[in-house]
């Protein structure tokens, strides 16, 4: 059970959720006397983010114990495709969760990769693709950071780590498959005694960035040809299946069908007040392209800043739709503007509803698909992991004898290896190996002191219990972390609010909603708007191939 982070009013009156309720019966009803229906994972995602964030289908019930006021927070449809609030809610948790538990704190670096349109396509249809693409990609990475650290000599021993955000949409809405890796700047080793060194790496220069990219396009090249010789592009895909040409589409930006088929999305300029003509080109700092494929390495922070890794591990993961730069036309249209002016002046995309409706399907991932990817000693299986990751702090509530006996005192002198330096430079080439042990926050460690240069005696921890390792981080706490907003705060009288029940039986739902003075029934969807012939009664809803 999951609550929606977006109000009831927001949910059925965003321009989004009016496009999909008007137009999704004609959408599905199109391609079906096509005789090319839409995937059951497509059609699913599209019905569960109907009834995401509406009372009618259930909700929770929570009341003030100050002034009895009471509120309902409505159940959310968990979806992984494009709904604003279950996505937003997975990005919170998922940057929350790798900076609790999981990344050490050392300096990163994001590595961001596009490929050429046609492998867009094929990592968007078979996700074997993105594996061997992602593998490529990592490797020719970890060999840089050995190279700029020196220890090329440790081959494997010199273990660099990252996590990758598979994204699959661009900014126009397009399909647009590439790769987001947050990769620690340097690499770790291992001495005779055991303790684990972090070598710094500092930042790549723009040669090396492009030695890099010239590497993956090489061997992804490569890959290409040898799979072709073996025959794996010469079955045609099945005549009925939808994916390929809906894929195809999505990747090209153009629209599968209706009077704009095979046209692209109308582009506007001007519309945010710039004028129309070619953009500024920006200034490439560790950019580079080889072949078709793209790499940007020019975003970096150091290992102290925890809120800024944070915050761009929820740009890395965001959702594909922005509601505040989503806008409904007074003909129907929906207008999308971007998020940074391209360099013919376009700052907007208008799309007819059944064209926006086609993006937002190729946008949907297939199951069991992982879109997030670890490597090196960020891997689930990595011998490492648990040495390096910080120490994690129980979300129940401790007494403060337990918070210490997690946490004892250090040596005399001693201070955590991992504090903010002095020097903001810390962590580029130049400064010594930083000899790391298990990882400590300061804020699990109260007893530690600031004084001491950074480097000194590892902070011990103890093994923690599968416990103290909730397996989801509660709605309210996700909220005040990312927006600073206490949902549990009572608008009226400032005092804490209480979670009474859920409500899930239809009685129940109409009865408290009625005594609430809230809508008892969810909002309408339209029918579809096709003429349907005598046969239609033989036409399946959805196909299960995919389910």
């Amino acid at each position: 059970m999951s609550v929606s982070a977006y109000s009831p009013r927001r949910a059925w009156e965003s321009p989004l959720y009016h496009a999909v309720a008007e137009h999704l019966a004609t959408f599905l009803a199109g391609r079906q006397l096509r005789g090319r229906p839409v995937p059951f994972f497509v059609v699913r995602d599209f019905r569960s983010f109907l009834d995401c964030g509406i009372p009618a289908h259930g909700f929770l019930r929570v009341r003030c114990e100050a002034c009895g006021r009471d509120r309902v927070v409505p159940f959310s449809c968990k979806g992984r495709g494009f709904c604003p609030s279950c996505c937003g809610r997975r990005m919170a948790e998922t940057a929350a969760r790798l900076i609790d538990e999981t990344l050490p704190e050392a300096p990163v670096r994001q590595w961001v990769l596009t490929v050429p349109h046609a492998l867009r396509f094929l990592m968007a249809y078979n996700r074997d693709w993105i594996a061997a693409v992602h593998h490529v990609f990592l490797n020719a990475v970890f060999a840089s950071l050995r190279r700029r650290t020196g220890l090329s000599s440790l081959g494997r021993n010199a273990k660099g780590g990252a996590v990758t955000f598979v994204q699959r949409f661009g900014d126009a809405l397009n399909l647009n498959v590439h790769f987001h890796a947050l990769a620690l700047d340097g690499v770790y080793s291992e001495t005779e005694d055991g303790t684990l060194l972090f070598h710094p790496a500092g930042p790549p220069s723009d040669d090396e960035v492009a030695r890099v990219v010239e590497r993956v396009a090489r061997r992804v090249k490569g890959l290409l040809a040898r799979r072709a010789e073996a025959g794996a592009f010469d079955a045609e895909p099945d005549a009925d299946d939808l994916l390929p040409a809906l894929y195809g589409a999505a990747v090209a930006g153009r629209a599968l069908s209706g009077p704009r088929a095979g046209l692209k999305a109308v582009r506007l300029c001007g519309v945010d007040g710039h004028v129309s003509g070619e953009a500024e080109p920006d200034t490439p700092r560790c950019c580079a392209e080889a072949d078709g494929f793209g790499l940007h390495a020019g975003t970096a922070l150091p290992a102290y800043d925890r809120e800024g890794v944070e915050h761009l591990l929820r740009y890395m993961c965001r959702p594909p739709v922005a509601l505040d730069r989503l806008e409904l036309l007074p003909d129907g249209r929906l207008l999308y503007r971007l998020k940074k002016r391209w360099r013919d002046g376009t700052d907007s995309v208008v799309f007819e509803p059944l064209e926006f409706l086609e993006r937002l399907a190729a946008l949907v991932p297939a199951p069991r698909f992982n879109m997030i990817r670890y490597s090196g000693v960020l891997a689930p299986a990595a011998s490492w992991r648990d040495r390096l990751a910080p120490c994690v702090e129980s979300r129940e509530d401790e007494t403060e004898a337990e918070t210490a006996a997690e946490c004892p005192e250090p040596p005399p002198g001693a201070a955590c290896p991992l504090e903010r330096p002095a020097n903001e430079n810390m962590g580029l080439v130049g400064f010594a190996p930083v000899s790391v042990g298990p990882q400590t926050s300061a804020d699990s460690c109260p007893s530690l002191t600031s004084s001491g240069p950074a480097g000194g005696a590892d902070c011990p921890q103890p093994a923690l219990s599968k416990k103290q390792r909730p397996k989801r981080y509660a709605w309210a706490e996700l909220l005040k972390r990312v927006f600073a907003v206490d949902a549990l705060e009572c608008d009226r009288c400032g005092g804490r609010m209480r979670i009474l029940c859920a409500v899930n039986p239809p009685e129940a739902i109409r009865k408290i909603l009625a005594c609430l003075g809230m809508p008892i029934r969810a909002p309408p969807i339209a029918p579809a708007l096709i003429e349907w012939g005598d046969a239609a009664d033989d036409i399946p809803v959805y196909s299960d191939a995919y389910a």
